[in-house]
């Protein structure tokens, strides 16, 4: 972990655009599923976590790979 938080810091300014990126992402595609304004809100809520989820566990992977490169 040690080596994971100077990349952070290096490019923490990039990962915050991921945040926003997923959220776009998943309100449209779940706006264009969906009619109901609720439905929409439930299922981008759940895109969105599962993006961010998705895209944590691939750090960790690809940083648990690199880990002693």
């Amino acid at each position: 972990m040690h080596n994971l938080l100077p990349m952070l810091a290096v490019t923490g300014g990039m990962i915050w655009y991921v945040f926003p990126l997923a959220a776009a992402i998943s309100l449209v595609y779940s706006a264009s599923r969906y009619e109901l304004p609720e439905r929409i809100v439930r299922r981008s809520a759940r895109l969105f976590g599962t993006i961010t989820g998705f895209m944590a566990c691939v750090l960790v992977a690809l940083w648990l790979l690199s880990y002693n490169l």
